[in-house]
């Protein structure tokens, strides 16, 4: 049989095989866990660069590699609403037509190109590539196209012409400017009480990279100790608060390993010690964490508990949450229970406790620097979704101290129908009850309003905005 003759090639640029970004197409899978699976960055990123630093060869990730990918998932995550509003600006059709995972490397290649130092053509250059691995050639191209139309103009001159003018519609411009849902924007202007430079302050701290916060739980660390380790600085006002440089790695401190000390925003200190402070009528000897999960003040309220002598229960309604309680208060030096019961029912005789805390569950607006996604996730009907909780969680709470003792309502929401509605409808039914000016319970911690209750604020206090308000039982 005779040889068939070859094609010839066409004329052109030979086929060139994609080259891998190890480090830009693990951003791409975290983006992608986080769109399909509702995953949270910060528990999807961890693992993956956990397994890529102990990768051999290439692909093996370095100190700067895990802090671009870093950068590239949350930066590209925080800034997701301005990047939508370039991007529509850029496109043929509306955004809801780009398929998701264009959609996710454009994104990131827009943040290298307006939100980081990234040089231009080599944004533009790894953004196709990774396309080209991630998504084939067809797709590369359209990524490339969009890109160049973004490198044309700086994130300022971008803004100025996506977002509407401040006078015109000003919860809008700031919702594009900042990256806000326009909903969240007005809440959280209500919660400040309106003025323009709060709510600018506000929303561009919740873009911000938050510092990692220790915790050295009382008698079982110092801030001193955790003071040692490379990277380490004081915290802003709590006393066991010790804050880690960028760079700083919690796992690498002995302490945190031990179980002595642990991952804490200062916020979440603070309310533990404001509880644990509050003037009492009576005796101090039980406790009760009402929603312990994960385990962070109940942590610090056992280890505080401890030093006076008295006996912590730490109650979560979720099994898997109580465990991670369990895990939080192992080693913890004076008595305590972890226990799966749900607060709204309670699994205690009424009137047994000297102190509660309920951290109720709620939508989570104060720790959007953390968990930038959930912004982009909440809806306004979620406020009716957690109302019923968050207000049985209190009466619980209210039913189970004594005469005398104090409870603790806390929520990570500065929403005024997360905070001050939910205690006011409350203690209408309990007119036995009176409000604890909380704020000398927090020594130098400024700008605490007029009381009784706390609200936290990220551009204020540098903390997530935690709010507390204290009420104690009076017959």
């Amino acid at each position: 049989m005779s040889e068939q003759p070859r094609r010839p090639r066409k004329p052109g640029k030979p086929y060139r095989r994609p080259q891998k970004d190890p480090v830009r197409v693990l951003a791409f899978e975290a983006l992608r866990a986080v769109d399909e699976r509702d995953a949270y960055a910060n528990l999807v990123l961890p693992p993956l660069l956990r397994k890529a630093r102990e990768k051999e060869g290439p692909e093996k990730f370095d100190a700067r590699d895990a802090a671009l990918a870093t950068e590239l998932v949350y930066g590209t995550l925080r800034r997701q609403g301005t990047y939508d509003a370039i991007i529509a600006d850029c496109v043929d059709r509306p955004l809801r037509e780009v398929d998701p995972p264009v959609l996710d490397v454009l994104s990131l290649g827009v943040h290298q190109l307006l939100g980081t130092r990234i040089p231009t053509h080599a944004a533009v250059s790894a953004s196709v590539e990774l396309a080209r691995v991630v998504l084939g050639d067809g797709r590369a191209k359209f990524v490339n196209a969009v890109l160049r139309k973004v490198a044309r103009d700086d994130l300022d001159g971008w803004l100025e012409r996506v977002a509407p003018p401040y006078d015109e519609d000003p919860e809008d411009h700031l919702a594009v400017v900042h990256s806000h849902p326009r909903w969240v924007v007005s809440a959280l202007w209500d919660s400040l009480g309106g003025g323009r430079a709060g709510i600018e302050e506000l929303l561009a701290a919740d873009n911000e990279r938050p510092e990692v916060t220790l915790v050295a739980r009382p008698g079982r660390a110092t801030a001193d100790e955790l003071l040692g380790e490379e990277a380490a600085v004081p915290g802003r006002w709590s006393p066991y608060a010790v804050r880690l440089s960028e760079g700083g790695e919690p796992g690498a401190v002995e302490a945190v390993r031990e179980n002595r000390a642990g991952v804490q925003d200062e916020g979440s200190q603070l309310v533990a010690l404001a509880l644990a402070n509050a003037p009492l009528d009576g005796p101090d000897r039980r406790w009760l964490d009402g929603c312990a999960g994960p385990g962070g003040k109940a942590a610090m309220l056992g280890a505080l508990a401890a030093e006076r002598g008295a006996f912590l229960l730490a109650s979560e309604k979720q099994p898997h949450r109580a465990g991670l309680v369990a895990r939080a208060l192992d080693g913890n030096p004076g008595p305590y229970q972890v226990i799966a019961a749900d607060g709204t029912r309670p699994a205690w005789r009424p009137g047994s406790f000297d102190r509660v805390l309920v951290d109720v569950p709620c939508t989570g607006l104060g720790a959007l620097r953390r968990r930038p996604e959930a912004r982009w996730r909440r809806r306004p009907e979620d406020l009716d979704g957690f109302a019923p909780l968050q207000r049985g969680l209190l009466r619980g709470a209210l039913e189970a101290v004594r005469t005398g003792g104090v409870v603790g309502y806390a929520t990570c929401s500065p929403h005024l129908a997360e905070t001050r509605a939910v205690v006011a409808d409350v203690l209408k039914q309990f007119p036995d009850t009176e409000l604890l000016d909380a704020r000398p319970l927090l020594p130098g911690v400024p700008h605490l309003g007029d009381g009784p209750d706390i609200q936290l604020w990220p551009h204020l206090h540098g903390t997530d905005a935690m709010y507390l308000a204290l009420i104690r039982r009076t017959a």
